[in-house]
């Protein structure tokens, strides 16, 4: 993103978030009738006349992607990518990540909040609050921000077991007068979640966070069996962040990304590339699922 479109965006997030006026319009926009109307605009024919402008806007390269008539935008925006563009890593050891996008990392303590998409997380709270948030505490949590300009297709990281998909709808906090700067933000975004049982990593939690309005998050299947590089789901046209949460001595992440994130700076990353391995090496009891690529 350009210097000067993250500083329009931060303007707008000061005025939504930062003033009365805004606090209004984003009561406003986050009205699920308003979000119904946008999406259905983006799964018409009617939104391919905004696909020209915005590759341009973005300096997508379509090349990169498999050749498609879209529909309409949001058709455009879920593309497939070539395969060779996005290798999968196949030693079983190594931890890929599951998306496109710009990774921070973070140690998992009791007072641990992560900042994702201008606002503040618990694990508990990432989870809705489920037992297991409890498992993953002196792990991990990879935070993946995804860009307008990244491919919006997720995969999963290892072969094993999973159970369903457990949605969690975006709210909007009380709006009050901002008293208290430490938390200035009162939306909570949509967001699902689901347990992985994996087979080199043990226990871990991946969470789709969706955009404000029109950010949604589909995922392709329930509860059953997966295979590392296969496809988990897309995000349709907004802002979108993955979080990945693994359990403590599960894995060992390069010093490099505890230096970045320590610095405020996040480091770019593509689907399948390794970003750390495993710790503990014993196999576990999952059986490896049919179709690893």
């Amino acid at each position: 993103m350009a210097e000067t479109d993250r500083q329009e965006n931060g303007r707008a997030l000061r005025f939504l978030y930062h003033t009365a006026p805004g606090r209004g319009v984003l009561c406003l926009l986050t009205r699920p009738g308003l979000s119904r109307l946008c999406g259905r605009f983006l799964d018409s024919r009617l939104s391919r006349g905004l696909i020209g402008g915005f590759v341009k806007k973005n300096h997508i390269c379509m090349e990169d992607y498999e050749p498609c008539a879209y529909g309409s935008f949001n058709d455009f925006f879920t593309r497939r990518i070539r395969p060779e563009r996005r290798p999968i890593d196949s030693q079983p050891e190594n931890l890929i990540a599951p998306c496109d996008g710009r990774l921070s990392v973070y140690a998992i303590t009791p007072e641990a909040e992560f900042s994702i998409k201008g606002s503040r997380y618990t694990v508990d709270a990432l989870l809705g609050g489920a037992p297991e948030a409890a498992e993953f505490d002196g792990g991990v949590c990879l935070v993946f921000r995804l860009c307008v300009d990244d491919y919006h297709r997720y995969c999963y990281f290892d072969d094993g077991e999973k159970g369903e998909n457990h949605y969690l709808p975006g709210r909007l906090h009380t709006v009050r007068p901002i008293a208290l700067e430490r938390h200035p933000v009162f939306l909570q975004n949509c967001r699902e979640y689901t347990l992985l049982h994996t087979r080199h990593f043990g226990l871990a939690a991946q969470i789709e966070v969706g955009a404000l309005m029109v950010g949604k998050i589909r995922n392709l299947q329930g509860s059953g069996s997966f295979a590392r590089g296969q496809e988990k789901g897309m995000f349709l046209y907004g802002g979108s962040t993955v979080v990945v949460l693994l359990q403590k001595d599960a894995v060992e992440l390069h010093p490099a990304l505890w230096q970045a994130t320590a610095e405020g700076r996040e480091t770019r990353v593509r689907m399948g590339q390794c970003i750390a391995t495993a710790v503990k090496k014993e196999k576990s009891s999952v059986p490896a699922a049919a179709g690893t690529r």
